[in-house]
């Protein structure tokens, strides 16, 4: 999952990208508004977390301007403003969500958990044939038994559980699980990709992670 960190903060943008790069997620920061906008209009974001008070452009701007295009994305208020007007203020801009500094990581988590959940109406466990995944509790299953996945192999297989039966480019799967870009070579996705069938393989040597030759992979039951 993709988030973008909209915060000209230092100390804070940093703890957030570091913190959320820990939960799995690929985060891009940007410190004013005009290059938060810039990001937002130039990649898909599963998640915005957004400032208030901004260089440039301000948090309200920035997320009018992305209404106004239509984006759907939900949109977190990070903001140390804590009136009920500025509240209302700020949801009937367009957010979803606002969160009052200084607040706690842990709390954060949640709300951004929520929203994921209700704009894309996701569950907590997600499955593909004898493969369960419990998001909330980060623990994948085999035929009931717990298999050890590491922090990047969890987030790919969210990404292409998350897309069951829907061809996953190689591209999409840089951009959402990785926090870097890449121009052309994507060949860590195969790496990956080669360790997850290696642990989720069948009794019988069946794979759900198919191939699509020369697009990208596809989650789905044999």
């Amino acid at each position: 999952m993709r988030i973008l960190v909209v915060e000209d903060e230092k100390g804070i943008a940093n703890f957030l990208r570091d913190g959320l790069k820990e939960e799995g997620f690929a985060v891009d920061v940007a410190d004013d508004g005009k290059k938060g906008l810039n990001l937002s209009n130039e990649n898909e974001y599963d998640i915005i977390l957004l400032d208030w008070m901004l260089p440039g452009i301000s948090g309200i701007e920035v997320c009018r301007l992305i209404r106004k295009n239509n984006v759907s994305v939900p949109i977190i208020f990070l903001t140390a403003k804590d009136t009920v007007q500025d509240t209302v203020f700020g949801l009937e801009t367009g957010a979803n969500d606002y969160i009052k500094k200084p607040f706690a990581f842990e709390e954060l988590l949640v709300r951004i958990r929520v929203q994921l959940r209700t704009h894309e109406g996701e569950q907590t466990t997600l499955t593909i044939g004898d493969i369960e995944m419990d998001i909330d509790k980060h623990v994948v299953r085999k035929n009931h038994e717990e298999v050890s996945l590491t922090q990047k192999e969890f987030a790919l297989l969210e990404f292409l559980l998350r897309n069951k039966n829907k061809v996953c480019t190689r591209t999409r799967i840089i951009e959402h699980v990785w926090d870097i870009h890449f121009d052309a070579d994507t060949s860590v996705i195969d790496v990956y990709i080669n360790a997850l069938r290696k642990k989720l393989r069948g009794d019988d040597g069946t794979n759900f992670i198919q191939t699509v030759r020369g697009v990208g992979y596809i989650a789905r039951k044999e």
